[in-house]
């Protein structure tokens, strides 16, 4: 008898639904949190 079992990540990653959710969610994350880290190390500008 042949053990059939996919496992979980193949399954998960067989999915498009999930597949297109990690696509919009991980760039607009990582995108967000980096912009927020540039924001936070700004330095003030001097005006003249």
């Amino acid at each position: 008898m042949e053990d059939n079992r996919i496992s979980p990540i193949q399954r998960l990653l067989d999915n498009p639904w999930v597949l297109l959710v990690l696509g919009i969610v991980i760039p607009i994350v990582s995108y967000t949190l980096w912009g927020l880290y540039e924001y936070m190390t700004l330095q003030r500008a001097t005006l003249p």
